[in-house]
């Protein structure tokens, strides 16, 4: 189990999940580097849900990938 949610300490295999799952909705969502404020905004959303509970990367993706969907219909 993550200690992220307890002492706000990620661990390195937290992150490379986090980065992969970050990296994967960019492209998918098609955020380039300029885009900063989106790319901050998903960065936020991403630690938010991992945090929340969500630490399996398929189902972290596809919460945050409906999240979107959600949000362009």
């Amino acid at each position: 189990m993550s200690l992220s949610r307890y002492s706000g300490v990620y661990e390195p295999a937290d992150l490379a999940l986090l980065q992969r799952v970050f990296d994967r909705l960019c492209y998918e969502w098609r955020l380039a580097k300029k885009d900063r404020d989106q790319r901050q905004q998903l960065a936020s959303e991403v630690f938010e849900a991992f945090d929340n509970g969500l630490t399996d990367e398929t189902e972290l993706w596809r919460s945050l990938s409906k999240l979107r969907a959600a949000k362009d219909a």
